[in-house]
């Protein structure tokens, strides 16, 4: 039998880990922090560019709390240095789980996160290169006679935050099928014949998250179909399912 007192000690051993991991993520994100904080007003800048671009001439943004003119850009200050230090922190992550992993997780649990973080990544870009000018300049160009476009900044970085997740979260997709058919939770013909329902949800989560213009709402939705396709082409690719592993022989994970 195992002893408790073994048990125990080696529990504690884990929190003790899990709580040097941690902060030593925090730490990394605060000094990135500080190494942008003096940069602060002008990466806001870059984030409100492309509303900026389409503001009628001697339109501004307005900030309407105190606090915002400082809290605003400092909360997309830290948004970017916990970008900037997310790969320290996923190693950190990584560190802690993997001794803990057999060997066939570990190959699907390393890519699952590099890709993950890549996709995530690539939905933010295309959510600020692409969707954002069609968006801003839909209302800009909507915008009733005699009223003058002034948005308050603390409501545009709201806005903006809603979309980066809305689209990070929808480039995931083909993450996702690819890990459903690795584990055997589904395979590929089954979800094939999700398509029409695919299909069709990807056009209410646009109408839901977009602005209520055909066309915000197309690039989400769109993509979303195309993602849910590629993850289905990739999926035929990534081997048998996880389940394959009963075959293999399970031994301890090396610590």
């Amino acid at each position: 039998m195992t002893d408790p007192v073994d048990t125990q000690e080696s529990f504690l051993s884990h929190l003790i880990e899990l709580r040097t991991r941690l902060v030593r993520s925090i730490i990394a994100v605060i000094v990135v922090l500080l190494c942008l904080f003096p940069f602060a007003k002008d990466i806001y800048a870059i984030l409100a560019e492309p509303l900026l671009k389409v503001l009628p001439h001697g339109s501004t943004m307005i900030a309407t709390d105190v606090t915002g003119t400082f809290l605003v850009p400092l909360k997309v200050t830290l948004m970017a240095a916990f970008l900037i230090a997310l790969p320290y922190v996923l190693y950190q992550a990584w560190a802690f789980v993997a001794p803990g992993l057999y060997q066939h997780e570990k190959r699907l649990v390393l890519p699952v996160l590099v890709s993950s973080v890549a996709f995530f990544a690539i939905g933010m870009c295309f959510a600020y290169f692409v969707v954002f000018p069609v968006a801003f300049g839909f209302f800009a160009g909507y915008t009733p006679a005699g009223v003058q476009m002034m948005t308050d900044i603390d409501k545009y970085l709201s806005f903006v935050l809603t979309m980066f997740i809305a689209f990070g979260v929808t480039f995931e997709t083909p993450v996702v099928v690819v890990v459903l058919v690795r584990m055997g939770v589904v395979t590929v013909e089954k979800l094939r014949s999700f398509r029409p329902y695919v299909i069709v949800g990807a056009f209410v989560v646009g109408a839901i998250f977009t602005p209520p213009d055909v066309i915000s709402q197309s690039l989400l939705a769109v993509p979303l179909w195309l993602l849910y396709e590629l993850g289905l082409v990739l999926a035929r690719f990534v081997g048998s399912p996880a389940r394959e592993a009963e075959g293999e022989t399970e031994t301890e994970p090396a610590k």
